[in-house]
């Protein structure tokens, strides 16, 4: 299987590696380059022609690229967006990047790609019945999987819990925001986990993001029936689910 180009869009960065598919894993270095200011979709599509031309010894013409963006993607239109520029509403994004970069694209959410790197390559791997996948970073993102099989653009982060939107209190932004100690942060993250675990009963709770790192000083204090585990792909997994969405689009 030849090696594919995985993009991770983000509010504060635009990153591309390629990725060897056997492995789950980066073939070679990553390159990052800052989102736009005005991160419209125009101007985050030149960014991502950029990564593609960085790499474009190692592509074949019409070998898809993967995509991620920080919002709900269906059939390739984003009909939401929070962390970029109001444009991407209700824009086919799936076709304009396709257009603009003339080049197969295709695009899935951020939070997705992520839970499928570690579904096909990490920490869930086999797992069957329900997992759920949890990224813990400026905000809540969430991923379900039945048998392996993506549910996709689920919102768990803006359940409402004690009368305001989750996230809000128990990311890991409102934990540094709030400077919480993690016994205290664990508090409420027990709280929205358990009424989660109660709406899916799943079988694995995968927890991800960059707090993940330090799970040691929070997952040994919560109190669920589900099993809970950190994520192994950590700040590659949005870059390597991109590239297995691309590579698996017509599977």
């Amino acid at each position: 299987m030849h090696d594919v180009l995985g993009i991770d869009v983000g509010g504060s960065g635009i990153k591309g590696a390629m990725v060897d598919l056997e492995a789950g894993d980066f073939a070679g270095e990553r390159l990052r380059i800052p989102t736009p200011k005005r991160s419209t979709p125009a101007a985050c599509a030149d960014v991502i022609g950029r990564i593609i031309d960085a790499f474009a010894d190692q592509l074949d013409a019409d070998t898809p690229v993967g995509v991620t963006v920080p919002a709900p993607v269906v059939r390739g239109v984003v009909p939401w967006m929070a962390n970029l520029d109001k444009g991407w509403t209700d824009l086919d994004a799936a076709g304009f990047m396709a257009k603009r970069l003339k080049r197969p694209t295709v695009l899935i959410n951020d939070a997705d790609a992520a839970a499928l790197a570690e579904i096909q390559y990490g920490a869930a791997k086999g797992q069957m019945g329900t997992v759920i996948v949890l990224t813990f970073g400026t905000g809540v993102g969430t991923a379900i999987f039945h048998n392996g099989v993506l549910v996709p653009n689920c919102e768990l982060g803006h359940i409402e819990l004690d009368g305001v939107d989750a996230e809000s209190r128990v990311s890991a932004g409102a934990r540094e925001r709030e400077e919480l100690s993690y016994e205290k942060w664990a508090v409420r993250l027990d709280r929205y986990l358990g009424f989660v675990e109660r709406l899916f009963w799943p079988d694995l709770f995968v927890i991800g993001g960059g707090i993940s790192k330090n799970h040691k000083q929070f997952l040994p204090l919560l109190h669920l029936r589900t099993p809970i585990v950190p994520a192994q792909l950590r700040n590659r997994a949005g870059i390597v689910g991109a590239a297995w969405a691309a590579a698996n689009a017509d599977a």
